[in-house]
Formats: structure tokens, C-alpha cells, sequence
């Protein structure tokens, strides 16, 4: 049964977009939002010569691939023009700066996961760069949103999209879930092991299982309260908590080194071990504002009564 809470239980501390997957993150005051997640997330993706996708889970060093957008990038409404770039930095790496505005080809077989697809391909200087970062052939492509749409899990929710992420448009954390863990830890673990991945406009909240990707940082709950809510409300958006998120490689690698390591899942395994739980199919994201702070409060509108009821 669910149920109802009143008052803020929470705060966002901080906000991450990650534009090219699975490389590094940029932490903003504020983010709009779009249909299908925070704008910029997710939109460009590294692939080998057959369009498949390079991850940390494979490609650690993807880790260290540092990305920045115009500052203006993230203002609700803006549009780029020929002056605005993706820059991108490596380690012993030039500068590439790849136009945002820039009509570029398509290419057909880009696939994440069970996903396949055109996207737009950003051309020999990028192909070239990520070819020498990695070492094999890769090319740089950007999701082709003018023709194609990819679907969210409709085993879970219905009639909502992603670009490149892994299944959801956002993923939620608490800091109190992420204290608790440290607290088991011989060397405490940052926020920046758990990427975002799972929430929709839309959350999927209930995140600690540990989740890979954290694209809303909150502060002041309990830990491991997140699993609970479902359904929340930030500014003037409301979510709904859709499911638990898996736990997947990325969180073992350490986001400065790129080397990965056994924790934190063997840690998680002891506490924190999957469980087949009750789904629960949820209804979409509703709200006007376009766009969420840190600092904006986080009221729970309703919660189930423990994380055995939440949908994993």
C-alpha cells in the first residue's frame, strides 16, 4: 500500500549531465529538461567499426574523457549556432572541438544494447581522436533524434524515450544511501561511481541497489529511503519512481585512474543483493517547470512501506 508523505524530505545537492556516454560528467546549478531526460544527456556515443558501443565496462578509459558545452548550453531554449562546440579532452590528447550546429552524415547500425539505429556521425577529426584515445578504430556518432525514437523498458512504463543512456533518463541518490555505504568501505567511495542512468521524467528512484549513474544528488533523507519513494515532486515537476536499478561494472572503476577494482560490489553483495521484486507500472512525469536547481526542495508524495514492495 502506498502512502502518502508531507513536507520536504529533502534537497538537491547536486546535478550531473553526461553528454557523451560513459565519459565524464558535468556538475551544473541547474539543468532543463527535456523529453528525454536532461538536455545534452547522453546524445554522443563512441562505437567500434560495427556501430556498437564503447563503455567503461569495456573501455575504462573512457573515464577520463573530459567534456564542456557553452555555459549558455544549459539555459532553457537555447539553441546552438556556428560558434558553439562540444570540447573534448583526453590525457596526452589535443584539444577536439566538434560543432554542435554542424550538418553532419548519417550512419545506419548504431546499437546500445538491444537498441539499433541511425545516428549522426561527427566526422574524421572525431574518429580520428577517439581512434588514437583508445587505440583501435572508433568513431564518435550522435544520437539521430530527427528520425528515431528509442523506448523506455515498456515492461515498466510506456510512451517515454532515452538517447543514448542505458534504459531511464535519470537516476537518483541519496547522500545518506551513499554515507551508509562509505561507512562499510575501507576507502570511502565519491559520488562520481554511480553515473546516472535510471529515473524518467519519470524517476526511478530507488536507486541504491548501487546504481551506475547518478543524474540528481540529494541530501537530508535517510539512507536508502529513496528505495521507497514513488513518487516525488521537484519544483514544480512531479516523478514517479519506476524501479530499483541494477548494479553493473562502472562503479568498481575509479573515475580519476580508470582502474577498476572489486568494490564497491562485493560490499553491496553483503547487504544489498538482488532480490526478484514486485513490479509496478507507473504513469508519466507530469509538470510545467522545465527545468530543475540544486538547492530545490524534494517532497515525497507517496511511498511504499519497504523496498521488497518496490519494483526492481
Amino acid at each position: 500500500m502506498e502512502e502518502e508523505g508531507r513536507g520536504a524530505v529533502a534537497t538537491v545537492k547536486s546535478i550531473l549531465v553526461y553528454p557523451i556516454k560513459s565519459c565524464r560528467g558535468l556538475s551544473l546549478s541547474q539543468a532543463p529538461i527535456s523529453s528525454t531526460g536532461f538536455r545534452w544527456d547522453r546524445q554522443w556515443l563512441v562505437v567500434n567499426p560495427k556501430g556498437r558501443a564503447y563503455t567503461q565496462r569495456v573501455e575504462p578509459k573512457l573515464a577520463l574523457v573530459q567534456v564542456e558545452l557553452p555555459n549558455e548550453a544549459f539555459s532553457v531554449d537555447w539553441q546552438p549556432n556556428k560558434h558553439s562546440y562540444l570540447v573534448i579532452r583526453g590525457p596526452g590528447m589535443d584539444v577536439l572541438k566538434v560543432p554542435l550546429s554542424k550538418s553532419a552524415e548519417k550512419v545506419e547500425g548504431v546499437s546500445v544494447w538491444e537498441w539499433s539505429g541511425s545516428a549522426v556521425d561527427e566526422g574524421a577529426a572525431a574518429a580520428q581522436w577517439f581512434s588514437n584515445y583508445l587505440g583501435k578504430p572508433s568513431r564518435l556518432v550522435r544520437f539521430n533524434d530527427a528520425s528515431e525514437v528509442r523506448n523506455v523498458d515498456p515492461n515498466y512504463v510506456r510512451g517515454y524515450k532515452v538517447m543514448f543512456c542505458d534504459g531511464y533518463p535519470f537516476l537518483l541518490l541519496s547522500q545518506g544511501s551513499l554515507n551508509a555505504l562509505n561507512a562499510l568501505l575501507k576507502e570511502p567511495l565519491p559520488a562520481n561511481r554511480f553515473r546516472p542512468k535510471k529515473l524518467l521524467l519519470i524517476i526511478i528512484i530507488a536507486l541504491i541497489k548501487i546504481a551506475l549513474g547518478r543524474s540528481i544528488l540529494v541530501d537530508g533523507c535517510e539512507p536508502f529511503s529513496e528505495d521507497l519513494w514513488t513518487e516525488i515532486k521537484i519544483n514544480k515537476s512531479t516523478f514517479q519512481g519506476v524501479k530499483l536499478c541494477s548494479r553493473c561494472k562502472v562503479p568498481t572503476i575509479n573515475q580519476e585512474t580508470a582502474v577498476g577494482g572489486s568494490e564497491p560490489t562485493e560490499t553491496l553483495m553483503s547487504f544489498r543483493s538482488d532480490r526478484v521484486l514486485r513490479s509496478a507500472k507507473k504513469n508519466p512525469w507530469e509538470g510545467n517547470e522545465k527545468s530543475i536547481k540544486v538547492g530545490d526542495p524534494v517532497f515525497v508524495l507517496k511511498m511504499v512501506s519497504s523496498a521488497a514492495d518496490a519494483a526492481a
